[in-house]
């Protein structure tokens, strides 16, 4: 009993050094950044979109957008960044898509 105490203690310190180093942040910025460039969005853009996306919304917002679906007649990943924010609106979250398409469009220009 002792032995798994001190192993919960330890894995409680490994995971709050990891969320205090920002490891956390480091791992869902990625994960976005991952699934805007698999929605063909290129990595430059899906790099800077994921570390504003990632500073602006909430993991629940976050996985709204992981969780998207195709309609019908859609191809299963979104084809290019109008696709994509196209998507992003049937959510239905006012500032996922405001968050989205400001993410775009200032990274687009190079001041994202």
């Amino acid at each position: 009993m002792r032995k798994l105490l001190l192993f919960l203690a330890l894995s409680a310190g490994v995971v709050a050094l990891g969320i205090s180093s920002g490891a956390v942040d480091a791992a869902v910025e990625w994960r976005v950044k991952s699934g805007l460039m698999d929605a063909g969005i290129g990595e430059k853009r899906a790099t800077c979109m994921a570390a504003r996306m990632t500073d602006r919304l909430s993991i629940l917002q976050l996985r709204k957008l992981q969780n998207m679906e195709a309609h019908d007649g859609e191809a299963a990943e979104p084809t290019g960044l109008g696709d994509y924010i196209k998507r992003v609106r049937r959510i239905g979250d006012a500032e996922v898509v405001a968050v989205t398409a400001s993410s775009a469009g200032l990274c687009a220009i190079g001041i994202g």
